[in-house]
Parts: C-alpha cells; sequence; structure tokens
C-alpha cells in the first residue's frame, strides 16, 4: 500500500517548506517529497534579499506580510532564519524616476514603511557610494536579508513539529491521476497517494508540469552571484541595494558584499548542469558593476563565485493555483525574486487548498491560465532578467 496523506508538496526549497508550515499548521496531513535535501536547489543558492520594493501591488503586499515573518520569525515559525536589518535602497537612471515614484506611492498606501530619499540623503547613509548619476531613490529603513537554508530549514522544522513529513532522496517519475482528479506520484522511494500534489520543484517544475500533462510556459533561469571582501574603508556594513542604473544589486554579509547581475543570465540550460563556478567574465563584470557604485572597492577582493537555477515566466512573476487535472496546484516560476514572499506565498496557498480562495492576499493574478487567456502581469518596470 502506497504512503498516504492529504497533500503531497513536490519540492523541499522555502517555497515547499512554507506552504508545509501552513498546511501543517491547520492540521493538514503532508508529505513533502525532496529530490536532494531542503533547500539543495534554488532556495539554496538564493541571494536572500527581504525588502518590499517591487512595481506591483501584489508582490509588494506578499513581500510586506511576508516580512511580519523574517521581523518575528522565532514567535512565528520558530528557529532562526538570520534576518539582518540593514536598510535597503532601490537606485535607478533618471528614465525610471517617475515609475519609482510611482512605486513608492503604492507602498506607501499598503503601509510599507519607504520613502524618497535624495542622492544626498544616500551619500549621508553611505558615504563611500558614487551618487552622481540619480537624483533620488527609494528608501525601506526596516529592510535587507535573510539566511536562504536557515529559514527553509527552520520552516521545514516547524512544518515536521505540527506533523509534516519529509522524504528526503526522493525523485518524482510519475503522477498519478484517473478520472481527471489526482491520485498521486511515483517516486524512486515507491508510491505516495494523496488526492492533493504541488509542484513546488523550482527549476525542475517544469519536468513536474510534463508528468501531469499541464503546459504552462516554464523555463530555467541561471543567476552567479559573487562574494568580495570590503576593504576596511567602506566600514563594518552598508545598505542592501537593488541598482537599476547598473543593472546589479549587492548586500552585505559580515566583512563580505554579495554581489548579483541582472543582465547577461542564461535561460534554457538544464538545472543539473554544474552551478558550482561562475561562468566565465561574470567575475569581471561584477567587479566592474560594484566599483563603479563603490569606488574604494577596488582595494577588496574575490572570495568566491559561484551560479545557481530556478524557474521563470514569460512575465517573470510566478504561477499559483490550480492547473490540469483536479487536484494539481502550481507554486513555482518564481524567477528568481521568490525568497522575500515564500512566507506569504505559503500562507495564500494553504488557503487557496483547504478555504478555496485566498484570504492574505488576491494571488489570482498569478493564476497558471493567465499566459493562455494574455493576462500577463505586468508592472512600473520593464524586466530586468535577460
Amino acid at each position: 500500500m502506497p504512503d498516504t496523506a492529504d497533500v503531497l508538496i513536490i519540492g523541499g526549497g522555502v517555497h515547499g517548506a512554507s506552504l508545509a508550515f501552513h498546511l501543517a499548521q491547520r492540521g493538514v496531513k503532508v508529505i513533502v517529497l525532496e529530490k536532494s535535501f531542503v533547500a539543495a536547489g534554488a532556495t539554496g543558492r538564493s541571494s536572500g534579499l527581504v525588502r518590499m520594493h517591487y512595481d506591483t501591488e501584489i508582490a509588494s503586499r506578499l513581500a510586506w506580510v511576508s516580512f511580519q515573518y523574517f521581523r518575528n520569525w522565532k514567535e512565528k515559525v520558530g528557529g532562526e532564519c538570520g534576518f539582518t536589518r540593514t536598510g535597503f535602497l532601490q537606485i535607478v537612471d533618471p528614465g525610471m524616476e517617475p515609475a519609482l515614484r510611482a512605486n513608492v506611492a503604492m507602498q506607501q498606501r499598503i503601509g510599507i514603511p519607504t520613502f524618497l530619499v535624495t542622492a544626498d540623503d544616500v551619500k549621508r547613509l553611505a558615504p563611500t557610494f558614487a551618487t552622481d548619476d540619480f537624483a533620488v531613490a527609494a528608501y525601506e529603513p526596516e529592510s535587507g536579508y535573510a539566511m536562504p537554508s536557515d529559514t527553509a530549514g527552520s520552516l521545514m522544522a516547524a512544518a515536521r513539529r505540527y506533523g509534516a513529513r519529509l522524504v528526503q532522496g526522493c525523485t518524482v517519475t510519475a503522477i498519478y491521476v484517473a478520472g481527471g482528479k489526482v491520485t498521486g506520484v511515483g517516486t524512486d522511494q515507491g508510491d505516495f497517494a494523496a488526492p492533493v500534489v504541488v509542484n513546488a520543484a523550482g527549476a525542475w517544475a517544469r519536468q513536474i508540469n510534463d508528468l501531469a500533462g499541464v503546459e504552462i510556459p516554464l523555463d530555467t533561469w541561471r543567476h552567479d552571484t559573487m562574494f568580495v571582501v570590503r576593504p576596511p574603508e567602506i566600514g563594518p556594513s552598508h545598505p542592501t541595494v537593488i541598482d537599476f542604473a547598473n543593472d546589479m544589486y549587492f548586500r552585505p554579509e559580515g566583512e563580505l558584499t554579495l554581489v548579483g547581475l541582472e543582465d547577461g543570465n542564461p535561460l534554457g540550460d538544464s538545472p543539473e548542469t554544474e552551478a558550482g563556478h561562475a561562468l566565465p567574465g561574470f567575475v569581471e563584470r561584477a567587479i566592474e558593476r560594484i566599483c563603479r557604485r563603490i569606488p574604494a572597492m577596488e582595494r577588496g577582493r574575490l572570495q568566491s563565485a559561484h551560479g545557481g537555477y530556478d524557474g521563470i515566466t514569460p512575465d517573470q512573476h510566478p504561477v499559483l493555483g490550480a492547473a490540469g487535472p483536479e487536484g494539481f496546484y502550481l507554486d513555482c516560476g518564481h524567477s528568481g525574486t521568490g525568497f522575500k514572499t515564500a512566507p506569504a506565498i505559503g500562507l495564500c496557498m494553504a488557503e487557496l487548498i483547504v478555504d478555496g480562495a485566498a484570504q492574505t492576499v488576491d494571488i489570482r493574478p498569478y493564476a497558471p491560465g493567465r499566459f493562455a487567456a494574455g493576462q500577463t502581469v505586468k508592472g512600473n518596470y520593464h524586466n530586468i532578467w535577460r
């Protein structure tokens, strides 16, 4: 006889762990099937930014709900997520200033603590930053970053305390359907039965969709990052920054600064491709960009660089909701920005599965059918992952 559950979750990253936590908290019998180990994929390679600045209201609302978890982690989840408050800056070139102002106004209406600051203000916040190429920036004083593997691990541990089961080293090989309804999955560790199956498989989500006969435009996306050792004159920390003017983001971590680029990110590679090292040319481009914004970084030194893979959709927003056979749900396609919204998305997906609709945030704009209906999500900024 197969193992049985109310819900099977495929994928043990931060989204699978968050959904397992929220379902198990409500008394749902959950089994998480993870092909490797918790946070082995995109989560473990995430840069861990925790901020609310997005160019769509739905994403900002999800990030704002999630932020309440990050800053109250022990009380809400238990364990540690490693949240560190650094303050967050969104820098744009002058042509994007109207969109920046519109986004800040939208986020203030939601209740997010954010406001516009001048280039002179930024110079006071971060004296080593070059500030001559922009006039205003958005500033979130409460934001920062968290540790993605710790976040996923503590969510999964909390889910297990509520009765969820985790099966690691377990590859899903089949989705079973009878009479148009999901009945379970086949794996290399045997069969598991449940009336609900959730695809939270990250960069492997398209393969899981194929097993269920679900056709959603979903691809893979590679993203490299590097850590550099800061020279002493920059100081013990600095704000976390998304720098559209340089197609870059960066954040501190101890004596290091993590740097990622928002261009030159290949699409369509197999997630099994080796990612222990950055692609050729990445480090040189990243060093040049970070030195533009922080000239003193020229006296820093490279500590390490590596890559990672995630799922990506055509509008670079996640797919959340039912698709294909009855009982099959998607929680994937997070397109490289899903870490900071994972607590809220797990809550909303649990509401959808148990209650029939998400109440905390209306996630219907992320429904899987939006691509076939020509209703893609559009924000105030251009799509930046390229």
